[in-house]
């Protein structure tokens, strides 16, 4: 971009050690030593509301102003959370169901039950108020039978409620008594295996899967993260965060960033959709951060408001010293155009950087602490976790071990036991690859989910996350998001989501869209393009997730000689060089 990276920040050096086994596996470890971590997050809030008892932890909107929370005032609520739930009977085999999104409240009962050994189990809103028959909801209920339900809106969850016949206890009632010795006792037997979480994956394609997060997890990630940027312990961090604590990205990573820190949250009420993100941008406008996290949707969305608005831009970028993706791979052309509003304001770029893991992992098992010139790496595997990289369909399948993974899943040892190879690693289904062949301490790149790619009739792999971004980034900014297809056809093809408010301030129609297609591939748009003749859409049907957006489908066949896509090739994909076999796979 012309203008380099500069950065004051401390970061851990770029060291990798890497074993190579006969079979072409390896075995990627940190040279950094993983020492002491907290027995429970109980001790990080204990430790602040000793040292900094004043210090905003939490902040909240309520009618216009910021309802903040200390780090005493958080102690002393929680203490009290926790003797309600001891007079209830709550205990480890019966835990606490949280249906709410973030709050002070919601934080306050999470760490009250962590406190004495309840595990705690956020579930997903959507679970409960987008769900028509509540199958999802009923059956983690059946699986959790928990001992107490909590919502911050009776009125409307009610539905949810009565179709798990359950019933939301109000928060006052758990506030009424003082905290006894008892709690001080449960708190002591509280322990580095004690089950601190249960959290749900997304059960898009099933059941959602109760994943087991112990104290040790959330405690020993966040000193992996303490080694590889210590740069966190040089002033109190500051973040506004709309990230859902039902997720390990917002509950654990974040949440748990700022109390083992002593930084203080602003519990952002926002989203990254239509009609949300605008509270995203007025919260930003106000309260300048130290450090952002977000998704690439999240950065898409914001990036037109700190384009436009220079008293938002000028806020957002006055104190920040660190910018983090994750949850998905994020468009070259949007960390260039993150970096250039961070060029205007700073001078220079900054950090723009992304790690990877799951809610197995707690959920950071590589991170980048370093300097990179493009979105996509994820980084090196932090102290104490150990990578496995085994060939695949000609990839590299990542499958991980260390102190921050989870024992397995709740109530279902047959999910524990598929979960694990024959050497206790955790298969996560991710695919990885090295930056740098060449220079391994430049970090991993990810290279798409395993089983997501798929083989065209011809025996060509197509790596469908890689291609996907390609596409996207090809397309900028009329693309807004495609879906890869093309299982054991002849063609690779891709449903593509247009970007409506583009396309209409290019005053594109259906053949223009072609056309500009056409012109951003790399070689000839293949043999055919089908475009849907339906009229633009003036609203979108939804506003929950998406912009305004249409979609059309594109394909390329693929010559069935030795050579697939040397005749016609698909602008979302790089051929092959002669000497490649069908097998190596397409992908930008």
């Amino acid at each position: 971009m012309g203008t380099d990276l500069q950065s004051s920040l401390r970061f851990a050096p770029p060291r990798i050690e890497i074993e190579r086994r006969r079979d072409g596996a390896m075995i990627l470890r940190s040279p950094l030593k993983l020492g002491g971590h907290a027995r429970a997050v109980g001790e990080w809030l204990e430790r602040w509301a000793r040292e900094t008892p004043e210090r905003t932890f939490l902040a909240e909107r309520r009618d216009g102003a910021w309802r903040k929370l200390s780090y005493r005032e958080a102690l002393g609520l929680a203490r009290r959370t926790a003797q309600g739930l001891l007079d209830r009977r709550l205990d480890a085999s019966r835990p606490l169901v949280i249906l709410s999104d973030n709050s002070i409240d919601h934080a306050v009962l999470a760490l009250g039950a962590m406190h004495v050994g309840v595990p705690v189990a956020p579930v997903s809103p959507a679970y409960s108020l987008m769900s028509k028959n509540f199958s999802k909801l009923k059956a983690i209920f059946e699986l959790l039978r928990p001992g107490l339900v909590w919502t911050s809106d009776p009125e409307k969850f009610a539905p949810a409620l009565a179709a798990v016949a359950a019933n939301s206890t109000p928060i006052a009632e758990l506030l009424a008594a003082e905290a006894t010795p008892r709690v001080d006792a449960a708190f002591e037997r509280t322990g580095p295996d004690t089950v601190a979480k249960i959290l749900f994956t997304s059960g898009s394609t099933g059941v959602p899967k109760g994943v087991i997060n112990t104290q040790r997890m959330l405690t020993v990630n966040q000193e992996q993260y303490a080694l590889v940027w210590p740069f966190l312990g040089d002033r109190p961090q500051v973040l506004v965060d709309w990230l859902p604590w039902n997720h390990t990205f917002g509950g654990n990573n974040n949440f748990g960033m700022m109390l083992r820190n002593g930084g203080t949250l602003y519990i952002d009420a926002g989203k990254p959709a239509p009609g949300l993100v605008e509270t995203s941008a007025r919260n930003l406008k106000e309260i300048a951060p130290t450090i952002y996290f977000n998704v690439p949707r999240g950065f898409e969305l914001l990036l037109p408001f700190l384009e436009k608005d220079a008293e938002l831009r000028a806020n957002f970028f006055r104190k920040l010293d660190l910018m983090v993706y994750a949850g998905a791979a994020l468009p070259q052309n949007l960390w260039e155009r993150m970096q250039q509003l961070a060029v205007v304001e700073h001078g220079a770029r900054l950090p723009l950087i992304s790690a990877w893991g799951s809610t197995e992992t707690a959920p950071m098992a590589t991170g980048v602490h370093y300097a990179v010139d493009r979105a996509g790496i994820i980084g090196l595997p932090v102290p104490g976790c150990e990578l496995k990289l085994v060939p695949v369909a000609g990839k590299l399948e990542a499958r991980v071990k260390g102190p921050n993974i989870t024992p397995g899943y709740h109530g279902r040892d047959d999910l524990t036991r598929a979960a694990f190879d024959e050497e206790g690693y955790y298969r996560i289904g991710d695919a990885l690859k090295f930056a740098d062949e060449k220079k391994p301490e430049l970090g991993l790149a990810f290279d798409g989910r395993i089983a997501e790619d798929f083989k065209l009739s011809t025996g060509t792999w197509v790596h469908v996350g890689a291609t996907r971004v390609g596409l996207i980034a090809a397309g900028d900014p009329i693309v807004q998001d495609a879906v890869i297809t093309g299982h054991e056809k002849s063609e690779v093809g891709a449903l593509v989501f247009l970007n409506v408010a583009a396309v209409n301030a290019r005053g594109l129609d259906d053949a223009g869209v072609r056309g500009c297609l056409q012109s951003r591939s790399r070689a000839a748009l293949a043999r055919r393009i089908r475009c849907a003749r339906s009229s633009w859409p003036s609203r979108p049907r939804s506003t929950r997730t998406r912009s305004p957006t249409r979609a059309i489908s594109i394909s390329a066949r693929c010559s069935s000689g030795a050579r697939p896509w040397s005749k016609y090739c698909m602008p979302i994909v790089r051929p092959p060089t002669s000497s490649s076999p069908p097998d190596r796979g397409v992908h930008p």
